[in-house]
């Protein structure tokens, strides 16, 4: 597929619930938010059925999120149904660790080809503050057990945070000096439903680049490692896996978006960063054939931006992230 701007989109990015096992304050508000009901949620089986009209549009690559994507019930079974798909030819999964440690031998055996992990902190007090209740020693045991098993390459996510996490950049940096782990900063972005960030929370790429680079010397930038996205890659000297950096701000990546969300009640969104939505689900439950939810995602397509307008201050949303699949 082919947009208005010539960027051509063969990623679908599906977010399979809005439920998840922690309760981040930088995500969902102190007082929780309710859930979307399981009658509203697309099933195991239409998801399946969206791919397999997506593929017709031109999607070949296919990323699960959430939410926390691994308590979704039959997330397994999702996985081989997609494997099977013969156009699909990449598999992957963004999840918070806590139950990757348990799963990624299953998840590998279904077909999942690779896997990111949220990590903002190494900081085990921090991490059960942030997160209302988690557990980091799940979530590292978690990258461990990945790593073991060929869900590679693994990545870990880190949102760079002023007076949050900045005085941990070095370390998590220090992630890659002895494992083949990407470590990708991504610049704050000003979206959703909460008020908790300033624009003073904000971190360039360029700034956590110095911190790092001033602690562990220069950085030698690097060709793109497998589904590399938006980011941009570098290495430490000597370091067996990669720094990356994700500039949705400073020096955002628009021009070469390849995407399209599916959120987990059935919306296509062109654009992560707009409210603009294309229901897909009411054709999908109106008994709509392959074909006719291909003529959607193609919808879908000619309605994304040329660019996001992140830069004039917060987006507000309906939703939150973990709603969107952001």
């Amino acid at each position: 597929m082919q947009d208005r701007f010539q960027r051509q989109i063969n990623y679908l990015r599906i977010s399979v619930t809005d439920r998840c096992n922690l309760r981040c304050v930088y995500c969902m508000p102190a007082r929780g938010v309710q859930n979307i009901p399981h009658r509203e949620i697309l099933t195991i089986e239409e998801i399946a059925a969206v791919v397999k009209a997506g593929v017709l549009a031109g999607i070949r690559k296919v990323r699960l999120t959430g939410g926390e994507p691994l308590v979704r019930r039959g997330i397994l079974d999702l996985i081989k149904q997609l494997s099977n798909i013969p156009e699909i030819d990449d598999i992957a999964l963004t999840t918070n660790g806590i139950l990757l440690g348990d799963m990624a031998i299953d998840l590998k055996a279904a077909g999942l080809k690779r896997v990111n992990v949220s990590l903002d902190t190494l900081k085990p007090a921090r991490f059960h503050r942030i997160t209302r209740g988690g557990r980091l020693n799940l979530v590292r045991s978690g990258i461990d057990t990945a790593l073991k098993n060929g869900l590679e390459p693994v990545k870990i996510n880190t949102v760079a945070i002023r007076g949050f996490n900045d005085d941990e950049v070095v370390d998590l940096a220090k992630l890659t000096l002895d494992r083949p782990l990407h470590v990708r900063f991504i610049e704050l972005m000003p979206i959703g439903t909460s008020d908790a960030w300033s624009r003073g929370k904000f971190i360039s790429s360029q700034e956590v680049r110095e911190l790092i680079t001033g602690a562990l010397g220069n950085l030698i930038d690097e060709e793109k490692i497998p589904g590399s996205g938006p980011a941009r890659y570098s290495r430490l000297p000597g370091a067996e896996g990669t720094v990356g950096f994700i500039s949705a701000l400073s020096n955002h990546f628009c021009a070469t978006c390849n995407r399209l969300r599916l959120t987990a009640t059935g919306q296509l969104r062109p654009c992560l960063f707009s409210r603009q939505e294309i229901d897909l689900k009411q054709a999908l439950r109106a008994g709509a054939g392959p074909g006719e939810l291909a003529r959607v995602f193609q919808e879908a397509v000619m309605a994304k931006p040329d660019a996001h307008d992140l830069a004039s201050g917060w987006q507000k949303d309906d939703r939150i992230m973990s709603q969107i699949g952001g």
